[in-house]
């Protein structure tokens, strides 16, 4: 799974590296402890234009009741996009790029979890597959936008780690992903396979990253 990323860099960076043409957002405080239901960064298109705006992480879908129903839904599971009604309506019409600088998975030891951080080896952003959904409240008006990361099967640097990772996706896989008029199902699902290893680094942090009150630095520095 995906439980923790950060993103610490500008707006407008990410903006940049993954060609949205205007940014839409207010600006987020640097996270390197980015948290369920925190209001997250991502990249979508809308109406032919590419655009980087805010979103809660934890999908809500449009008919939901409660919108703390998004709790649940950090992420997705590749396989089952297309058939869990949660999701299906957004695999359908609303994908999107969450970009991180990197994430965390846990290894299981004897002596308890150990966070790893990963992140890609030429240090550029990673580009996490993700949905996006709408919700109005029926009684206020108020509109919310979230997002939940997609997950796959891990590669061979993750695997000894954890039997999920983010479904990443290379450059070339952008805008196929993006675009909201592409219908092949199966050929979007097939995007989402696991990342080069080859392509990413990772090493063991701290245990700070366990609780979501401590987000500086210090939380990706390597363990000592």
């Amino acid at each position: 799974m995906c439980g923790r990323f950060v993103q610490a860099v500008d707006p407008e960076t990410y903006a940049v590296v993954f060609g949205a043409e205007i940014v839409v957002s207010e600006t987020l405080a640097p996270s390197y402890n980015v948290a369920p239901t925190d209001r997250v960064y991502a990249v979508a298109e809308h109406e032919g234009r590419r655009m980087l705006g805010t979103f809660r992480w934890g999908l809500v879908p449009w008919w939901a009741d409660d919108v703390r129903i998004g709790a649940k839904h950090i992420n997705a599971r590749a396989e089952t996009l297309a058939t869990r009604p949660v999701f299906k309506d957004s695999f359908a019409r609303k994908r999107c790029i969450v970009p991180v600088d990197g994430f965390y998975e846990w290894e299981r030891k004897e002596s308890g979890k150990l966070p790893h951080y990963v992140r890609a080896a030429d240090g550029a952003p990673l580009a996490l597959a993700g949905l996006w959904a709408s919700r109005t409240d029926r009684d206020t008006g108020e509109r919310l936008v979230s997002c939940t990361i997609i997950t796959t099967s891990p590669n061979d640097l993750l695997r000894p780690i954890h039997d999920r990772m983010p479904a990443v996706l290379p450059r070339e896989s952008w805008d196929r992903w993006l675009d909201p008029d592409a219908e092949d199902l199966e050929a979007l699902r097939a995007l989402l396979r696991p990342f080069p290893a080859g392509e990413m680094s990772e090493y063991p942090v701290s245990t700070l990253v366990n609780s979501v009150k401590n987000n500086y630095p210090e939380c990706i520095a390597p363990l000592r």
